[in-house]
C-alpha cells in the first residue's frame, strides 16, 4: 500500500475540512433532537411522535401522559409529513389534505387513526373594513394559505361552492408564521387559516368570511411510519390508547384543559380556550368510508392538476388500531 504524504496541507485546505466536520456533527445533532436516528423507528427506543400546536398530540405532550416517547414540534401538516419522508418520526397526527400530498409524493405512511368531523375549527378571515360579504367577493383578490394542509381543501370546496375556480382568485402559498403579518399589514386580501392561529387572528376589525361547515369535515388524521406499525405495533398501541385518554378527558374537562395546554402553546388562556371549544373532538377509528372520503379528495385534488395521480387513498387506511378509539 501506498505510504501516505506526512507534508500537512495547506491552511485553505484544514479550514475546510475542520468547517464540513463542523457541519456534520450539527447535522448529527439536529438529527438527533429530533429523533432521527436511522434506526430509532425499529424494535427499541422511543417513540418519536411528531406534533402540531394545538392538536391532541399536544395536550398530551403538556400533561406528560406519554413521559416515554421523543416529541418534535412542526408548524403545519406538510412538514410533518417530510419528517415522515425522512424516517425521523413514527407517528405524527395531521389534518385531511397533507395525506393526500404525501401520498402523491410517494412518502410511505399508513393512516391508523382520525376523528369526529371539525369544521368550525378552520375559516377564511378578512378585515371588516374591506366591505367583504361572501367568499365570491374575493374574485380576483389575493388569498392566503399554507399549500397542502387542511386549508388547502377548503379553498377547493370554496371555490367550487361558488362557482369560481383557482383562476378566478391570486393565490398565495404562506406558511402561518408568515401569512398572520401578510394579512395584518394587509398584503393578502384574505387567509385561510385554522386553529390556534385561527383564534389568535381574531381581532377586533377581523371577520370571519365563512368556515368549513358543509363544505370540508377538516378532520385530524392519525399517521404512522410503516415500520411502527409492523414492527412496534405493542408501543404504537400503547401510545394510542394514552392518546384516547388524555383525549377523552379533555373532552370531559375544558377549563383544566385550556389551563394545561395554554403554557404548552405559549397562547393565553382565553385564546386557548375560544380555539378548543370549537376544535377539540374526540378521536375516531378509520373505516372504509372514512378511505372513501379522503379519496374524493386526492381525485378532486388531481382533477385541478394540484397534484400528479394516479393516487390510491384507500389503501393506506389501515384499521389494525380501530379498537383503542371505539
Amino acid at each position: 500500500m501506498r505510504t501516505p504524504s506526512v507534508r500537512r496541507p495547506p491552511h485553505h485546505s484544514r479550514l475546510a475540512t475542520a468547517a464540513l466536520t463542523t457541519v456534520a456533527l450539527l447535522a448529527t445533532a439536529v438529527l438527533s433532537a429530533c429523533g432521527g436516528s436511522a434506526d430509532a423507528g425499529e424494535g427499541g427506543g422511543k417513540l418519536r411522535i411528531g406534533y402540531q400546536r394545538f392538536g391532541g398530540l399536544s395536550l398530551v405532550k403538556a400533561r406528560g401522559a406519554a413521559p416515554d416517547v421523543e416529541w418534535s414540534l412542526f408548524e403545519s401538516g406538510p412538514a410533518l409529513t417530510e419528517a415522515l419522508k425522512a424516517g425521523s418520526i413514527d407517528i405524527g397526527q395531521v389534518g385531511e389534505a397533507p395525506p393526500v400530498f404525501a401520498a402523491a409524493g410517494k412518502i410511505p405512511f399508513s393512516i391508523i387513526g382520525t376523528s369526529a368531523p371539525i369544521p368550525q375549527g378552520e375559516a377564511v378571515l378578512v378585515k371588516a373594513d374591506r366591505g367583504y360579504r361572501s367568499f365570491a367577493d374575493l374574485k380576483g383578490r389575493t388569498v392566503a394559505l399554507n399549500k397542502g394542509s387542511n386549508v388547502h381543501w377548503l379553498l377547493v370546496q370554496l371555490l367550487k361552492a361558488n362557482n369560481m375556480t383557482l383562476k378566478d382568485i391570486q393565490v398565495k402559498y404562506l406558511k402561518p408564521a408568515e401569512g398572520r403579518p401578510a394579512f395584518d399589514g394587509g398584503q393578502v386580501d384574505a387567509w385561510v387559516i385554522w386553529d390556534p392561529y385561527f383564534a389568535l387572528a381574531e381581532q377586533p376589525g377581523v371577520q370571519v368570511l365563512a368556515d368549513a361547515t358543509g363544505l370540508a369535515s377538516n378532520r385530524e388524521y392519525v399517521l404512522a411510519a410503516p415500520d411502527a406499525v409492523t414492527k412496534r405495533s405493542d408501543d404504537v398501541k400503547e401510545f394510542l390508547q394514552r392518546y384516547r385518554e388524555v383525549t377523552d378527558w379533555g373532552i370531559a374537562h375544558p377549563e383544566e384543559r385550556a389551563s394545561t395546554l395554554a403554557p404548552e402553546l405559549k397562547i393565553p388562556q382565553d385564546v386557548t380556550s375560544r380555539a378548543l371549544a370549537r376544535s377539540a373532538r374526540p378521536l375516531a377509528p378509520v373505516s372504509p368510508a372514512i378511505g372513501d372520503e379522503l379519496q374524493a379528495i386526492t381525485d378532486s385534488f388531481i382533477a385541478l392538476e394540484l397534484i400528479p395521480g394516479p393516487v390510491d387513498l384507500r389503501s393506506r387506511v389501515d384499521d389494525r388500531f380501530s379498537a383503542v378509539f371505539q
